[in-house]
């Protein structure tokens, strides 16, 4: 079974995100028919009940089909703005646009590439405030 599933899908590109303590994975992959798809992965480690003993990950994955790309970036924007707009005091935003230095563990991005910080760290989503 693991073997099939290997087979019917190809990891076409793979991003990794630390955030405090959770990961985040965004991968690309492409099916047999090369039907793309994106996968979102959360994972949090979670202590062992044994303080000695190994940890666990607990981890959410969200499965994201390229005909629901514009439609799931829209909804991301319109949820962003919102907050920015609606719930965050002036400080908070500016704190949110100041520049950043990109996280210590990314993984290289397509090709094997280090990311390079002179460029923007994701692709132009269209008219947006962040």
């Amino acid at each position: 079974m693991e073997d099939r599933y290997s087979k019917d899908q190809e990891e076409i590109y793979s991003h990794r995100m630390k955030a405090g303590k959770r990961t985040y994975f965004f991968d690309v992959k492409a099916t047999r028919g090369q039907d793309y798809y994106l996968t979102i992965t959360e994972s949090k480690r979670r202590p062992g009940a044994d303080p000695d003993g190994p940890a666990s990950y607990e981890k959410h994955k969200i499965f994201l089909y390229k005909e629901d790309f514009n439609k799931f970036i829209d909804a991301l924007h319109d949820a962003v703005d919102y907050v920015r707009d609606e719930l965050l005091t002036e400080e908070e935003v500016a704190e949110l646009d100041r520049p950043r230095p990109g996280f210590e563990g990314e993984q290289p991005r397509a090709g094997g590439q280090p990311a390079d910080d002179s460029q923007p760290a994701a692709p132009d989503l269209g008219e947006s405030t962040y």
